[in-house]
C-alpha cells in the first residue's frame, strides 16, 4: 500500500507519542521532530508507511537512547490479555463454531495498537467485537484453503494481541510459523514477547529480519522469505503487515481492525470495521 497525504500528519504524531514515551527530555523531542519533519518532505508517496516508520522508530531510539521504549507498556498489555485468556478459551470452547470465534477474538485482539493513538480497553472491545459484523468475511474461503493446508504461516502484530492470536493458532489444528519483528518497535511482538506468551510452545516461531512496524519484504531475511514464497496458506495480521504486504502478487488472508481512515478506504470498507479478507486465491 503506498503513502498517503493523511498519513503524513500521522507520522508526525507518531514520532511525537513515542519520543514522549522514550525520554522525559524536552529537548531530544524536540531534535526528533524536527528531524522527522525534514524527513517527510522527501518521503517518496509510492513507498509504504511501514518503511517509513521503520525511520522514525530508529531515530527515536537514537535520538533518546532508549531501544526499547514500549517494553513496560508491552508487559502490561500482555500481562491484561493473559489474564482472559481462560475465560476466552471458555468462550471459544462453548461456542456453535470454534474456528470463527476464534478468528472473532484474534480481530478483537488487534485493537492493541500504541501506532494508532487511540484508547483501547481489551475486556470490553473483546465483547464489542465477538458481536460485530464483518464488514469483509472470506470465511469459507479461509476454511476451504486451511482445510487444503499442511502448514500456516502466520504473520504476527502487536505483543498483546499475540495471546489472542494463540487461542487461533490453537484452533487451526495444523503446524504453524509464527513470525516476529527483528527488533522491538513500537509495541509489535519479537521473539522475546512469542516466548513470554508461550506460542514458542505451540509453534515454531522465527524473525522475518524486518526493522519496520510492518512486513517489507525488501528488508526480510531470506529464511523468512523462503518460507513466505512456499507457504500453503499465510495467516497475516494487523494493519502495518496489510500496509506492507496487500501490493504482492502471493494469497494471503488478511485479519485486521481498520483503524484510520486511509486503511478503511484502501480496502473499502469503514473506520472501526473488522475484516478478514482474501488477496490472490
Amino acid at each position: 500500500m503506498k503513502t498517503y497525504l493523511d498519513c503524513l500528519p500521522c507520522f508526525m504524531n507518531q514520532a511525537l507519542r513515542a519520543g514522549r514515551v522514550a525520554t522525559n527530555d524536552e529537548k531530544k523531542i524536540k531534535k526528533l521532530l524536527d528531524e522527522i519533519g525534514m524527513l517527510i518532505g522527501k518521503i517518496p508517496m509510492e513507498h509504504t508507511p511501514p518503511e517509513t516508520g521503520a525511520i522514525i522508530y530508529r531515530r527515536v531510539s537514537e535520538i533518546t537512547g532508549n531501544a526499547d521504549p514500549y517494553r513496560e507498556i508491552k508487559e502490561k498489555n500482555i500481562s491484561q490479555a493473559l489474564s482472559l485468556y481462560p475465560e476466552l478459551k471458555k468462550k471459544v470452547a462453548e461456542s456453535n463454531d470454534r474456528l470463527l470465534t476464534a478468528l472473532r477474538l484474534a480481530v478483537a485482539g488487534n485493537i492493541i495498537d500504541l501506532g494508532v493513538g487511540k484508547e483501547f480497553n481489551i475486556r470490553d472491545d473483546v465483547e464489542k467485537t465477538l458481536h460485530q459484523k464483518f464488514a469483509i468475511c472470506d470465511y469459507e474461503l479461509f476454511k476451504q484453503e486451511l482445510n487444503k493446508a499442511k502448514e500456516i504461516l502466520y504473520i504476527g502484530d502487536n505483543s498483546g494481541e499475540a495471546v489472542f492470536d494463540k487461542i487461533l493458532i490453537e484452533e487451526l489444528g495444523k503446524k504453524v510459523t509464527f513470525v516476529v519483528r527483528e527488533i522491538p518497535i513500537i509495541n509489535d511482538i519479537t521473539i522475546k514477547e512469542a516466548k513470554l506468551i508461550g506460542i514458542d510452545k505451540i509453534a515454531k516461531v522465527i524473525s522475518s529480519g524486518t526493522t519496520a512496524p510492518g512486513t517489507i519484504l525488501d528488508i526480510c531475511n531470506d529464511d523468512f522469505l523462503k518460507i513466505f514464497v512456499n507457504a500453503d496458506m499465510i495467516i497475516s495480521k494487523g494493519q502495518g503487515n496489510y500496509e506492507g504486504l496487500s501490493g504482492t502478487d502471493i494469497p494471503i488472508f488478511f485479519i485486521l481492525k481498520a483503524k484510520c481512515s486511509v486503511i478503511a478506504d484502501n480496502i473499502g470498507v469503514q473506520e472501526n470495521d473488522i475484516v478478514l479478507k482474501g488477496i490472490n486465491l
